[in-house]
């Protein structure tokens, strides 16, 4: 789960990681009677979505007046921002952060996550704040620094003194740099955060070390011991048909292709969209329905994968173990006849009670394509619903 920037600076300062004042504005009068109450010459007004690249796009603008505040957040609020990660669709700003200006010295990058190939958080750190980290690490890979923490000890004062001074930081900055580091990384362990990232992180003029910009993304699985985290959570920035497949505990998240995806497992999720693609078509969607889904998931599922418009044919891949072949198909059967589907869908099953599944489908009455493995199933599907794209 993602959230603003302003909610991660909220956590992060109760850390005791430091941030800029500032507060959220809805409508340009409140945008203006927070600059106001700053009382800073230079107030920075930035547009509150989950994605990066605003400044890019036209939502980080700087105002030398409350007035001028009001006009930017006015300007901002309601527009339709597009920034790399938006793609061209963009996304809506409803909301403003109203943050003083700060005396910058040196922008570099910080962040926390958890490196999958030792199973432990690193602590990165780079030179290059304000940029990228992705180009940065394409570019000019030594440039990032890694640290990796102990989970049993946490972060120790000499790991963020050692990535300090391999940013070349003052020794007087240093002595900031390393609480900040630490508090940091208590935030990310406590709040059961995937990522916290901080880019970029600000040395200013009086020596002082602080966040200028927040991203924080947390393990959703371990949202149920942080309700008032969960309640962060913004369901006008997620893709709405992945907010309405978690209503029903679905695995869903929206591509860009035209041959929809009904798997169970992730494993085999990530198998089907390869071979799809390796068949010479594109998967609109990674959608595991688990291995224990009812009838009335799948039909559920299946109403949520024809919702989108760019599906032009639905795979369905099921290994029956705990999730029965014959239950799928009730559950396929019953969505089928409900939405009066127009697209081709082909079904490879193979499993628990698959010969009573693959005669609920023979003897529905509509037009299902039963596979002979994987392959077959790819091809016939990418063939059904178009051909290679």
């Amino acid at each position: 789960m993602k959230i603003h920037e302003y909610q991660a600076k909220a956590i992060l300062a109760r850390y005791g990681v430091p941030t800029p004042r500032g507060e959220v504005a809805f409508k340009r009068d409140e945008a203006r009677a927070i600059a106001e109450r700053l009382g800073t010459p230079v107030v920075v007004v930035k547009a509150q979505i989950h994605a990066g690249g605003r400044g890019k796009g036209g939502g980080v603008k700087l105002a030398k007046s409350a007035e001028q505040a009001g006009e930017l957040a006015g300007q901002i609020l309601g527009m339709k921002l597009v920034t790399p990660q938006t793609g061209a669709e963009g996304r809506t700003v409803k909301q403003v952060l109203i943050e003083e200006g700060l005396d910058i010295k040196r922008e570099i990058y910080m962040s926390v996550l958890v490196d999958r190939a030792t199973a432990c958080p690193v602590f990165m750190a780079s030179a290059a704040g304000g940029m990228e980290i992705e180009e940065v690490a394409r570019e000019h890979p030594e440039a990032i620094l890694r640290e990796q923490i102990n989970p049993v000890v946490g972060m120790q004062p000499y790991q963020a003194r050692k990535l300090a001074f391999g940013l070349g930081l003052a020794p007087e900055v240093v002595s900031a740099a390393v609480p900040f580091m630490q508090a940091l990384y208590r935030a990310f362990v406590e709040t059961d955060a995937s990522l916290v990232e901080i880019n970029p992180c600000v040395i200013t003029g009086d020596g002082r070390v602080v966040a200028l910009d927040a991203k924080m993304t947390f393990d959703d699985n371990a949202l149920y011991r942080h309700k008032e985290i969960r309640e962060l959570r913004d369901l006008d920035e997620e893709e709405p048909l992945e907010v309405e497949a978690s209503k029903y505990g679905l695995n869903y998240i929206k591509l860009d292709g035209t041959v929809g995806c009904m798997v169970n497992g992730a494993g085999l999720a990530m198998s089907t969209m390869d071979i799809i693609k390796l068949a010479g078509g594109s998967p609109a969607n990674f959608l595991d329905v688990g291995g224990g889904a009812s009838a009335e998931q799948v039909k559920n599922a299946f109403k949520i994968l024809l919702t989108d418009t760019h599906v032009r044919g639905v795979f369905i891949n099921i290994f029956g173990g705990i999730l029965r072949c014959d239950v799928l198909a009730t559950g396929v059967v019953d969505a089928a006849r409900e939405l009066s589907i127009q697209v081709p869908i082909v079904v490879r099953m193979e499993g628990t009670n698959v010969a009573e599944g693959q005669r609920i489908l023979k003897e529905s009455g509509l037009n299902f394509t039963i596979a002979n493995g994987m392959k077959d199933g790819a091809e016939k599907i990418v063939r059904l619903a178009g051909g290679a794209q």
